[in-house]
């Protein structure tokens, strides 16, 4: 018999006979490892637990409990959720069912419609198929064959799919009654997977085309034991409370209306919030030597054609006619601010030139995809674009990881890096490419920030840095990025002129911070529950009259807060007075002033906090100059996160 060695990640080699599987190689080193093992990885790829092994290779071992097998399990949970849908329902297709960030999902075409009573049916049958401990078997079948038991089975879905493979040979599970076209890997048998729950419903279009038939997506989740989907669950309560959206609409910030869907609309809250945002931004970006521009919202097609968005990102523009000529709705600040810096001839002297925009920019996203303000179609970067010397570029990176820190710090954010890499459409020659990813790498450390490295993710015209922010319930978003750019500077032919008196090329860093102002103040929301630190509050005191003969006192109390441009109310609703209170917890408002006939003839206010509940009574004075401090030094209480 033929042997083959396999080299275990400790570094021993071990030898065993040709086409012994990975499953028996975790055996070999211990039973508890081999009850465990559900997949492996060989030389790199992730293979099925009964992968024979014909030749040496290099062998980890990925257990049951393991993150690397928590997206094995979701899809394998994806692949019963279908098994139990087909059985359920007769005429059923199914389409696509991958594993997502937090769990999986599988689309279908069917004619019953999916309700919460039809899911907790699905779970019962998925229990079922578990507790059948059903094998799990790939098989690579030639393309005729594939396509044959497609036909038989009648997957219309599944055929589009396999026509579009370019393989000759044809990657299908097997599990039981349910055939379905995969890569892998999957767990050894359905019995594997222990914990999961059905999320919800939702309607997405086929190939995520809207011209395409729309398909009922079921969401689920699935973990390795039922204290960590419980933890999970809790947390989707608690985010649920937090949704934006229903935060948004109680506290009256902003709305999104039928007659423009994915276009928000605030309030007069909703921009107290946003300003006080904007403002910020505009001090730390003036100390941190930016200078503000703005940039016209429609431009001509010939623009987008020479920053190469024409061929990179049509399909998300909008465009308009004038004059008889194509123009596109910016769907990015970058071309209109290089315009700017073109305008004028620079010295070397000049740079690093750093200009700043919050530009409104509009990108076409498909209806099932807009989601409150973290999904829209019209939205504000916080753009900035540095033009400089080859050797100011770390310099320069380094300033903005540090512009960064201080924002996110402001509102308590922790956050994580990731490098993103050359993607697979992209402009200019690998030498650049290395040279621009060697930079920011190189910036990255020297701030000794940890980060990891995404492999082809980066923009179409260079490598970037993105900023994860990670909110109050442990979730993470991405806001902030850092891109270092050597070809749009070559296809816009900047310059500057050198120390010798000849042109030269600028390197140019594109860099947002808050990303989307509207998708920021999103996070914002379900990050504080609503509850915002006192600086940023829509409304930072709320005056509650004890009575109609408190009104006048209560207006001359709001006039010298005012006066402070402190934001601040008057409930003079003819309510009780413990009514009005408890409204103002609801509505968040860090502070209520209660104001009676005492207070009135002692020209004092009866303070509470909206957590912390009656802080007696304070000459307004005091009062004052409390709540300033508290503004001026951006407190933020971690307790109410």
């Amino acid at each position: 018999m033929e042997k083959v060695k396999v080299t275990l990640p400790d570094g021993s080699v071990k030898e065993y006979d040709a086409g012994t599987t990975v499953k028996d190689v975790a055996y070999s080193i211990g039973s508890g490892l081999g009850r465990d093992a559900v997949a492996g990885v060989v030389d790199g790829e992730e293979v099925d637990a009964n992968y024979p092994i014909e030749e040496d290779v290099e062998l980890s071992i990925i257990t049951i409990d393991s993150d690397q097998a928590l997206e094995i399990l979701r899809h394998t949970a994806s692949h019963v959720m279908a098994q139990a849908v087909k059985r359920l329902y007769d005429k059923v297709q199914v389409a696509i069912g991958p594993a997502i960030e937090d769990g999986f999902y599988y689309d279908f075409n069917l004619e019953e419609t999916i309700n919460e009573e039809s899911l907790v049916e699905i779970e019962a049958e998925m229990q079922k198929i578990i507790d059948e401990d059903i094998e799990i078997e790939r098989k690579v079948l030639p393309r005729d064959e594939a396509i044959a038991l497609m036909e038989e089975r009648n997957e219309k879905y599944k055929l589009e799919l396999i026509e579009e493979l370019e393989d000759e040979m044809i990657s299908l599970y097997f599990q039981g009654d349910y055939v379905d076209l995969c890569r892998g890997p999957h767990l050894p048998s359905t019995g594997y997977v222990k914990a999961f729950k059905l999320m919800n419903v939702a309607g997405a279009y086929w190939r995520g085309d809207e011209n395409n038939e729309m398909l009922q997506r079921i969401y689920g989740t699935a973990f390795a034991s039922e204290k960590d989907l419980e933890k999970y669950i809790n947390r989707m309560e608690e985010a649920k409370k937090r949704d934006h959206r229903k935060l948004g609409k109680e506290l009256d910030l902003f709305s999104i209306q039928d007659e423009g869907r994915g276009f928000p609309f605030f309030h007069p809250k909703g921009m107290a919030l946003r300003n006080e945002l904007v403002d910020f931004w505009k001090e730390e970006h003036r100390k941190a030597g930016y200078e503000e521009i703005k940039t016209p919202i429609i431009l001509d097609e010939s623009l987008w054609h020479q920053s190469g968005h024409w061929d990179h990102y049509k399909d998300n523009m909008y465009f308009t006619e004038i004059d008889g000529e194509t123009h596109a709705v910016k769907p990015m600040n970058c071309p209109g601010g290089i315009l700017v810096y073109k305008d004028s001839m620079h010295s070397y002297r000049e740079l690093p030139i750093r200009m700043a925009e919050l530009g409104l920019v509009h990108r076409h996203e498909m209806s099932g995809a807009l989601h409150g303000l973290m999904r829209v179609r019209s939205f504000t970067q916080d753009d900035a674009h540095i033009y400089c010397l080859p050797d100011q570029i770390e310099e320069e990176l380094s300033g903005v990881i540090k512009l960064v820190d201080r924002l996110y710090s402001a509102f308590g954010f922790n956050y994580n890096v990731e490098l993103s890499t050359k993607p697979e459409k992209a402009m200019g020659d690998d030498a650049l490419w290395d040279e621009a990813t060697d930079a920011l790498r190189n910036a990255v450390e020297k701030n000794d920030l940890d980060y990891e490295v995404n492999e082809g993710d980066g923009a179409f015209y260079g490598p970037k840095i993105d900023f994860h922010l990670e909110d109050s319930i442990g979730r993470t978003w991405q806001c902030g990025t850092i891109q270092l750019d050597f070809q749009m500077p070559e296809r816009f032919d900047l310059s500057y002129i050198g120390q010798d008196g000849e042109e030269h090329r600028p390197v140019m860093i594109h860099r947002a911070i808050y990303g989307s102002i509207e998708r920021f103040i999103g996070i914002l929301i379900e990050h504080f529950a609503g509850a915002f630190p006192t600086w940023i509050a829509p409304v930072q005191v709320e005056i509650i009259p004890v009575s109609d003969d408190q009104i006048d006192y209560a207006l001359k109390v709001k006039e010298a807060l005012s006066q402070e441009k402190i934001r601040v109310e008057v409930d003079s609703r003819s309510e009780q007075v413990g009514y009005k209170i408890r409204d103002a917890q609801v509505k968040q408002i860090p502070y209520m002033l209660i104001v009676g006939g005492r207070e009135e003839e002692n020209e004092t206010v009866s303070v509470r906090d909206r957590r912390e509940g009656d802080l007696g009574t304070s000459k307004l004075s005091e009062f004052k100059a409390k709540i300033l401090e508290e503004i001026e030094t951006m407190a933020i209480n971690q307790d109410e996160l």
